[in-house]
């Protein structure tokens, strides 16, 4: 199962911890912060987060844009879908909204790549 989390939340679930903003999170030290993988190439391209800005407007098309960005990053999602496969999976952000970030957008596509496959 794939769940997504806040980062500056305390943690809500057991399973493999999965930071996938391309930049940092503003103000957490990285030793304090529980997490296995930070996989910082599966976020948007910086050009592509710029533009949408967390713009809830721009949503479908910034959904739309990144799924292209997905399509090139196949050996990235593999490795998710193969710890998907084995346990629970967290995508963790930091954006401050909880339904329009790129964890959000990265969990619908990797759970449609996985029906597709089954």
């Amino acid at each position: 199962m794939i769940k997504v989390e806040r980062i500056y939340s305390a943690p809500e679930s057991d399973g493999f911890r999965i930071l996938v903003d391309r930049l940092w999170p503003r103000g957490l030290s990285k030793d304090k912060v529980k997490l296995d993988m930070w996989l910082k190439e599966i976020g948007p391209s910086n050009e592509l987060r710029k533009w949408f800005g967390h713009d809830p407007d721009k949503w479908d098309e910034f959904k739309d844009k990144f799924f292209q960005e997905l399509d090139q990053k196949r050996e990235l999602i593999d490795q998710i879908v193969a710890r998907a496969k084995e346990g629970d999976v967290i995508l963790l952000f930091g954006a401050k909204d909880e339904e329009h970030n790129n964890a959000v957008a990265l969990k619908e596509y990797i759970e449609n790549r996985m029906k597709i496959q089954l």
